[in-house]
């Protein structure tokens, strides 16, 4: 009789004991709420966060241990360029070794056009990360009327804002618009306020790449909150930055801007990429005009000797603003006809070619490159003082502003890799910019906040398992200018809606992303 008792007690408190998924012991937790960090314990069950703080009494299938480590909620990387990389690295490891459970795509005006097909082709392929994604203006307007220099007819703006409407139902968080590449440099504000103003009916949200980020960036951050304030509806600023030595300091003006709009009851924030160096296409060395109608349109152009003059005068003319003799702030990240130039500044490969070290030979460099299809490029000209101040602004969010890196294809800017362990290593940990806590909530919350990724961005209860373990003490971004192809090193455990994908700093293969749908989603029927 005794030992039926023992086994029936024994039996019970066995039953009671709660059996959870993954549990996560002993780490310093960081909601993602800005608050501070404390000890405990983190439970997962079903994908979902299950309990949060001191466990006992309890089981799982993998318990972790996080002494001397950092729990935070996984990063969210909001401006980000996945498409056409997505099937040659689905494990997303630039990304997921760098922290991040969640991107989003469709940026700088560049999406797919098909939303619901497209985000349906994410859940089919399975990415180690979630995606969720915007409407690209560029790309609605080439649907309408390609690469075309001029206004949109009215028939033309009732198809775009068609395309629009139909992508926020499919599920986009909202629209992009690249105002510096074509067509959209080519748009007047008022096609983007009707577009936007579709946005702001289905619960979306504003992404600018704005028109200008040097010598006109003011106007350009006053066109991005007068479409805000006219169509009703949130603003984020794309990598928000100075480019230019001579606008360098400009960054108190500019935040300010942000600041004062804010206090007007314009939803604006902003965010950043903590590098000094941009990247992005070698045309927008070249005047608006010549870009115009695709490439062989282009290749046309630059085949006359009146545009080639005309094309020399903007280059030099722009040197001479940044107070530089020659293109060597401009290097090629890749370039597919020839990959020696890869790594190399525009300066090298027009010296390589054997042309006289003059700027107007390097214009010329310039052109032939264009008149082949082009080249994506690093631009180095930010100020790190400038960096450092948009950094202190609280709703500022960090994003690497990157595809899915292909592991040695090109000379890519290192940001693709390093993004948030530079932020965590450098900013945080060295130069004390910001603090630990701060930093992680404009990593999770805030962006989560923004885009409307209403389970994601904190560790609580019933929110959706993406999480970061982490060393505080030794996360690093290892990428460089010069040897860019190195992933993050520190983030010891990441898991994606629950499963474990970096176990012991190492990516297993798992790929247990999503697609997430924006707010005004409709069901398939």
């Amino acid at each position: 009789m005794r030992l039926f008792a023992f086994c029936l007690v024994f039996i019970c408190s066995v039953a009671k004991a709660q059996q959870y998924d993954v549990l996560i012991q002993n780490g310093r937790i960081i909601d993602g709420s800005g608050n501070n960090w404390y000890y405990g314990d983190i439970a997962i069950k079903n994908g979902k966060v299950a309990k949060v703080g001191r466990i006992t009494n309890a089981t799982a299938t993998k318990v972790i241990n996080a002494t001397g480590l950092t729990i935070a909620p996984g990063f969210i990387d909001v401006h980000t360029h996945i498409e056409g990389d997505e099937s040659k690295d689905p494990q997303a490891k630039s990304f997921i070794y760098d922290g991040v459970t969640t991107v989003v795509a469709g940026n700088c005006g560049a999406s797919n056009v098909e939303v619901g097909k497209y985000l349906r082709w994410i859940d089919s392929l399975k990415l180690s990360v979630n995606v969720a994604t915007l409407i690209g203006h560029n790309d609605v307007r080439k649907a309408v009327m390609g690469r075309a220099n001029r206004d949109a007819t009215t028939a033309e703006l009732q198809q775009m804002q068609q395309l629009v409407t139909k992508a926020m139902q499919d599920g986009a968080v909202g629209m992009s618009t690249g105002l510096i590449y074509i067509p959209g440099t080519y748009t007047k504000t008022p096609e983007i306020v009707s577009l936007a103003k579709i946005v702001a009916q289905y619960g979306g949200l504003y992404a600018s790449h704005m028109r200008d980020e040097g010598d006109s960036v003011t106007q350009a951050i006053n066109e991005a909150i007068t479409i805000g304030r006219e169509a009703g509806l949130p603003v984020q600023i794309s990598h928000f930055k100075l480019s230019g030595q001579h606008n360098w300091g400009r960054s108190k003006q500019t935040v300010a801007m942000v600041e004062d709009a804010r206090k007007e009851g314009i939803d604006v924030t902003i965010d950043q990429y903590p590098y000094t160096a941009s990247s992005t296409s070698i045309s927008t060395l070249l005047p608006d005009a010549v870009l115009a109608d695709g490439q062989d349109s282009i290749k046309a152009r630059l085949q006359r000797a009146d545009i080639r003059k005309q094309v020399t005068a903007h280059i030099l003319a722009r040197l001479k603003k940044r107070k530089l003799k020659h293109l060597s702030y401009a290097v090629v990240a890749y370039y597919a006809p020839d990959t020696t130039y890869n790594g190399k500044s525009i300066e090298e490969i027009n010296r390589m070619k054997g042309g006289k070290h003059t700027a107007k030979a390097e214009a010329e460099t310039v052109m032939d490159i264009m008149m082949n299809g082009g080249a994506s490029a690093v631009f180095h000209g930010m100020s790190e003082n400038d960096v450092q101040y948009i950094m202190q602004y609280p709703f500022n969010m960090f994003a690497s502003d990157a595809s899915i890196r292909i592991f040695n294809a090109g000379m890519p800017h290192p940001r693709g890799y390093g993004t948030n362990a530079r932020v965590l290593g450098n900013y945080v940990r060295n130069l004390k910019v910001l603090s630990l806590e701060e930093a992680v909530r404009r990593m999770t919350s805030l962006p989560a906040q923004k885009f409307m990724l209403h389970d994601r961005g904190l560790l609580k209860e019933g929110m959706a398992a993406d999480i970061v373990v982490f060393d505080a003490n030794t996360v690093t971004d290892v990428s460089t200018f010069a040897k860019p192809h190195a992933y993050s090193t520190g983030f010891k455990y990441v898991l994606v809606n629950g499963n474990i994908t970096v176990d012991n700093a190492v990516h297993n293969g798992t790929r247990a992303g999503i697609s997430l749908y924006g707010p005004a989603k409709t069901p398939n029927p």
